[in-house]
């Protein structure tokens, strides 16, 4: 466990930072709550009898202070296109892991394109999307190649009960359309395509009892960065049940509301990842509670692996390509609900 390791959480005033900062203390880490908002952070650090450390990505100097003396960092502070990179930078400075919670497909890319070279031939380590979009669709991706060392295609398809979009979420949403404008983004024959046309309406048969849903295809999320960029898999969609869809997209959707003392949402969640190689088909699902909650497990689990030397790689990694995913998921037993499906022949 943490040992009273300090471990700086910046964005940590935010719903899935708060989250972040209670798993880390429940697992015997000292969180150091950090951002731009002096209230904000002064009414959690007090809430846990924390120090808090006031910092804004425009002033590296505030950055270097809230990182002192911490033996890694987690980012929670969206829209992550502003953020990664000075944090980023400043974890670098201080010779310190980064790890991020970031959805959004424009920052997680920038991270790879930027950072990988950089990072690797000092030795850091920087785990971009190690969440719920990003690194849960990976290391269940990775488990479910198992021995293969390459698949024709990767479908990782997500059914949510509901969507009410936390604040982070809607402006992390519309950063990442200014980006991009009219296009969005699908990755197929290893490349990137930029598409313009409406995304399909397709049928998805999640496992029983669940069973057939309608979802929007190409509904592209983080995973779809993260799974080539250890796996060789050239086609890589990412699904989601139409009515989650609609939630996120509607204007008028209220934010999560807490429906147990841990403040989880009554949300509950199925992803569903296939992958197949020529006649064979291999599958794994993982059910839980509310997205943003579980995404404090991931990461809290992601950081103390890395602080304890349980990894398989340097430099900016995929959950997938640094931790060994079976392990990894199956430590996550108490949080979500694992099914690792057995191969089949589809042809």
């Amino acid at each position: 466990m943490g040992s009273g390791q300090l471990v700086a959480v910046f964005g940590a005033y935010g719903h899935t930072g708060r989250f972040v900062v209670a798993e880390l203390a429940a697992r015997g880490f000292v969180p150091v709550p950090s951002g731009r908002n002096a209230e904000a952070l002064k009414e959690l650090a007090d809430e846990h009898g924390l120090e808090a450390r006031v910092a804004s990505v425009e002033d590296p100097a505030s950055l270097e202070w809230a990182l002192a003396g911490t033996a890694a960092v987690v980012n929670c502070a969206g829209p992550f296109a502003s953020t990664t990179g000075p944090v980023i930078e400043a974890a670098l400075r201080a010779g310190i892991p980064y790890l991020d919670v970031a959805a959004e497909l424009e920052a997680n890319l920038d991270t790879f394109a930027h950072y990988r070279e950089r990072a690797r031939d000092v030795g850091a380590v920087i785990v971009p999307a190690m969440a719920f979009f990003g690194g849960l669709g990976d290391l269940l991706a990775t488990a479910a190649m198992g021995d293969w060392n390459a698949a024709d295609e990767a479908h990782i398809a997500y059914a949510l009960s509901s969507w009410h979009p936390t604040a982070g979420t809607r402006l992390s949403g519309a950063v990442s359309r200014e980006r991009r404008g009219a296009n969005r983004l699908r990755y197929s024959g290893g490349q990137w395509e930029h598409r313009t046309e409406d995304a399909p309406t397709l049928e998805w048969s999640f496992p029983d009892p669940m069973g057939p849903r309608p979802v929007i295809g190409e509904f592209t999320m983080a995973d779809v960065v993260t799974i080539p960029q250890h796996l060789a898999i050239p086609d890589v969609t990412t699904y989601m049940t139409a009515e989650a869809v609609r939630d996120v997209a509607a204007p008028h959707t209220p934010a999560p509301t807490a429906s147990d003392e841990s403040g989880r949402s009554d949300q509950t969640f199925l992803v569903d990842v296939v992958v197949r190689s020529g006649g064979a088909e291999r599958r794994a699902t993982a059910g839980g509670q509310d997205i943003y909650a579980v995404t404090a497990p991931l990461v809290a689990e992601a950081l103390e692996r890395v602080l304890t030397g349980r990894t398989k790689a340097v430099g900016v990694a995929s959950a997938g390509e640094i931790f060994d995913a079976r392990d990894f998921l199956h430590a996550l037993a108490p949080h979500i609900a694992l099914d690792l499906h057995p191969q089949k022949q589809t042809a």
